[in-house]
């Protein structure tokens, strides 16, 4: 299953409903280009909502990382949402859950950012 993500706003956050795998390649792409395509519109408040990635690589993981650092350095807020069991135990092994926030509901996900 390829990478798609739905966008939606609610409020002036900016919600990543992402679905398939995040993988090297197109969905790490598909990824990075959302993003920044939000960046560019002067967003800076992003949700990924990962509970249908069913796979993510290591490449994904970089991806994940590469992203925050960008929405990071452009004075914007990138929080996760929804992790499934496996990335979860990714992000743990990796530390990874030490630098992104991360939700299990989205009311929460959106309240963080007042």
């Amino acid at each position: 299953m390829e990478m798609k993500i739905e966008q939606r706003m609610v409020r002036d956050v900016h919600i990543l409903d992402c679905s398939g795998k995040i993988t090297l390649g197109e969905g790490t792409m598909t990824v990075r280009n959302t993003v920044r395509d939000i960046l560019k519109d002067k967003g800076n408040k992003i949700v990924l909502n990962l509970a249908d990635v069913n796979y993510i690589d290591s490449s994904g993981i970089g991806e994940l990382v590469s992203t925050y650092t960008t929405v990071t350095n452009s004075g914007g807020q990138l929080k996760l949402l929804n992790l499934t069991k496996k990335i979860h135990e990714l992000l743990q092994i990796t530390k990874l859950l030490t630098v992104f926030q991360v939700f299990d509901d989205e009311r929460a996900a959106i309240a963080s950012f007042e």
